[in-house]
């Protein structure tokens, strides 16, 4: 079985694998939910601040926004753990050195249980630092797109982790508020933001209202996710109610299209012009394989099939 590193990077992941370790010994981890360490709650995110895990220049490589020139958004933590068995995760994790800052996760590959990893493996446990307000605004200048993402020529791309989890949702907004009122006339500047959701918690009003874009990708069982942990019908409604959505599905069998009929698109009557699907990539080794399965699905059930253009290009999973 494959096992991927991630590092441990300042003192707050220490006190998360302590907090971790603590929790199993108390046999008290029961997955996804409110007392796992890998969730942040709201309390522990400063929303007078960003939690940044990384921020990027690139081109979006997925959706029905690709090659559009963005900016990338990276809101450390997410509270699922797509492809990564949390059991043996968790087992490593009494294992490991916190002298040496390492922990590592499994890889479900091998497993059978997902068909894909999570292209951002490292938000589960690394939080990111907290930037000041300024931060974002002085970088945007730094790579020469500050007026281009004025006038939404170059779009914001909030991703994750998980950007909806209730404290970053308030740190957007009050970033976006500060931004205008410090720097702006409010009728001089028209951001185009981008979203990317998984689909399970519920957007706020304010920040629903700020956003161009909702770029939600619900998760199938192919994803090693529970159907309880992956599945929101609150926050799958909320998104429907959106000017300009869309339903991203990773798929790699035909089962993966039933399953996503018969899980979001049949009992929460999505139309079926905002779903699109692409397929299960980790790099470009069966590229033009899969894209072409992903094409000819799409002909059959009538979504929009699309490739990712970032892995084309740069064999990366990630859009840099």
């Amino acid at each position: 079985m494959k096992l991927l590193g991630v590092t441990l990077r300042n003192e707050r992941n220490l006190e998360t694998l302590e907090r971790a370790k603590l929790m199993l010994e108390q046999n008290t981890c029961g997955g996804t939910c409110s007392s796992c360490p890998i969730v942040v709650s709201k309390s522990e995110i400063d929303s007078n601040k960003l939690l940044i895990s990384s921020d990027f220049y690139s081109v979006q490589g997925e959706g029905i926004s690709s090659g559009v020139p963005s900016y990338f958004v990276r809101l450390g933590i997410c509270n699922l753990t797509c492809g990564m068995s949390r059991a043996f995760t968790n087992n490593l994790m009494k294992e490991a050195s916190l002298e040496d800052g390492e922990i590592f996760v499994g890889d479900l590959h091998a497993e059978g249980k997902a068909t894909w990893t999570c292209d951002s493996t490292s938000q589960w446990l690394w939080r990111g630092e907290d930037k000041e307000f300024d931060y974002l605004i002085n970088r945007w200048k730094e790579e020469g797109v500050y007026d281009y993402i004025k006038d939404g020529s170059v779009h914001v791309i909030w991703t994750g982790g998980e950007p909806t989890i209730k404290g970053h949702q308030e740190s957007i907004v009050n970033f976006t508020n500060y931004w205008m009122s410090r720097y702006l006339d409010r009728n001089d500047v028209n951001p185009y933001y981008e979203i990317e959701t998984n689909g399970t918690i519920v957007i706020d009003v304010k920040l629903f209202n700020m956003i161009d874009q909702i770029n939600c990708s619900p998760k199938l069982s192919n994803s090693g996710m529970t159907e309880k942990q992956r599945i929101n019908p609150e926050a799958i409604e909320r998104i429907k109610q959106h000017k300009n959505y869309q339903f991203k599905f990773v798929i790699s069998t035909e089962d993966d299209v039933l399953e996503l009929f018969r899980d979001f698109v049949e009992p929460f009557k999505i139309p079926l012009k905002n779903v699109v699907c692409m397929p299960g990539l980790d790099d470009a080794s069966d590229f033009e394989e899969r894209t072409r399965f992903c094409l000819e699905m799409a002909k059959k059930y009538r979504f929009r099939g699309l490739t990712r253009l970032h892995i084309a290009a740069w064999n990366k999973t990630l859009n840099v």
